[in-house]
């Protein structure tokens, strides 16, 4: 049977790196990409088994892309810290590829978990990223932040998996902020060139609540659902500002150096 490779990329998650192994431990190799992580991330991989290879961060596509590269196996399947394996999606997979797979790259639902409920709505189920089983070679990742697919391959076609991948995005609203801060300063570089102002910032904020609580249903889902729309208000707004901030030449004030012994003229 072909090898396959579970690819995770990795900073500071020491806290989720441990389970996310352990659901992927049934593949024949596991490379953990830690773009130097100053917590336990690195010796808990190594301890479970994994092989750490360390990629400074540049963007999400070229970080993927790179671990990637530093797998070895004829299939990848990539994971996020925050993601989990199941027993029913490792059967599917192994059956897929001990017979005649009709793709080179498939996508994968996500079921997400989040404030103590499996949220339905808000875009979230059944919710894919960019196709995380592929043969290797046959794809490359792009864009800045949330990477789309490149097929480079002769089939360019991309299949889709049934059973679902389990994902925990967020242990609490602490880290939601942070994702929030972290991907909107990346994503503020995707918005070069753009003439940007206060008003679109908030334009667009504005969409996205309105876009995953009311298109995307997420008002099914109670509170969770209102939180995931206000904090998709929030990235995108501050994507924005950030990158306005960028384009203005904001400083301190000038100021007077002042002495106790300074004499009004």
């Amino acid at each position: 049977m072909a090898k396959i490779s579970t690819s995770i990329i990795a900073l500071n998650q020491a806290e989720k790196i441990g389970d996310a192994i352990a659901t992927a431990l049934w593949t024949d190799e596991i490379v953990v990409a830690d773009s130097n992580s100053t917590d336990a991330t690195a010796s808990i991989a190594e301890g479970l088994g994994a092989r750490v290879v360390q990629i400074p961060f540049t963007t999400f596509s070229e970080l993927r892309n790179r671990a990637a590269d530093a797998c070895s196996g004829d299939w990848i399947l990539s994971l996020d810290t925050d993601e989990r394996c199941t027993r029913a999606l490792r059967d599917e997979i192994l059956a897929l590829i001990a017979g005649n797979p009709e793709y080179d790259a498939y996508y994968i639902p996500r079921r997400n978990y989040f404030m103590g409920r499996w949220i339905k709505g808000s875009g979230w189920y059944p919710n894919y990223r960019p196709p995380q089983l592929y043969r290797k070679g046959v794809m490359r990742y792009t864009r800045i932040i949330h990477e789309a697919p490149e097929m480079q391959g002769a089939n360019k076609e991309i299949g889709f998996l049934k059973n679902a991948l389990w994902q925990f995005p967020f242990r609490n609203f602490a880290e939601m902020q942070h994702k929030a801060d972290r991907y909107s300063t990346v994503g503020a570089r995707m918005l070069v060139g753009k003439r940007v102002t206060m008003g679109t910032a908030l334009g667009h904020g504005l969409w996205a609540f309105i876009k995953h609580y009311f298109f995307k249903v997420g008002f099914i889902d109670g509170w969770a659902g209102f939180v995931i729309a206000f904090a998709n208000f929030e990235g995108t707004f501050y994507r924005y500002a950030k990158r306005y901030e960028e384009t203005q030449s904001w400083g301190p004030p000038l100021h007077e150096t002042i002495r106790r012994d300074d004499t009004a003229s």
